[in-house]
């Protein structure tokens, strides 16, 4: 009988550990596309048409900021769950590498459209 109540314990706590990190990865994926839908926000502005790619560079590095900070927290979060031995540096080190990415994205995007227009 204990054994059963033990079995069921476990089960019932991975079921929770379970709807945490889906949780998780839901706020990360939110995250994620609200980061991205602010900087595609910042794209197409009449504004960004003179600006040199390093001027755009710049500006994509600096605006956003809670959008930026959100994705990265709840990113973090869900590599903390998700991957529990691993070493937060490493999960920070991710999330800073997915906001990177993130920009350098956008910054090619505006690069070969710049490009095009010549």
């Amino acid at each position: 009988m204990r054994m059963l109540v033990a079995a069921a314990l476990l089960i019932t706590s991975s079921a929770a550990m379970a709807d945490e990190v889906d949780d998780a990865h839901k706020l990360a994926i939110t995250g994620r596309d609200a980061y991205w839908n602010c900087l595609a926000r910042e794209y197409p502005r009449d504004s960004n048409k003179a600006m040199s790619d390093q001027e755009f560079s710049s500006l994509i590095a600096n605006v956003c900021p809670s959008e930026r900070q959100n994705f990265r927290v709840s990113l973090i979060d869900f590599l903390s769950l998700q991957f529990p031995k691993q070493d937060a540096d490493a999960n920070l080190t991710t999330a800073n590498r997915a906001i990177e990415l993130a920009q350098k994205d956008i910054v090619t995007a505006f690069t070969r459209r710049k490009a095009a227009a010549k």
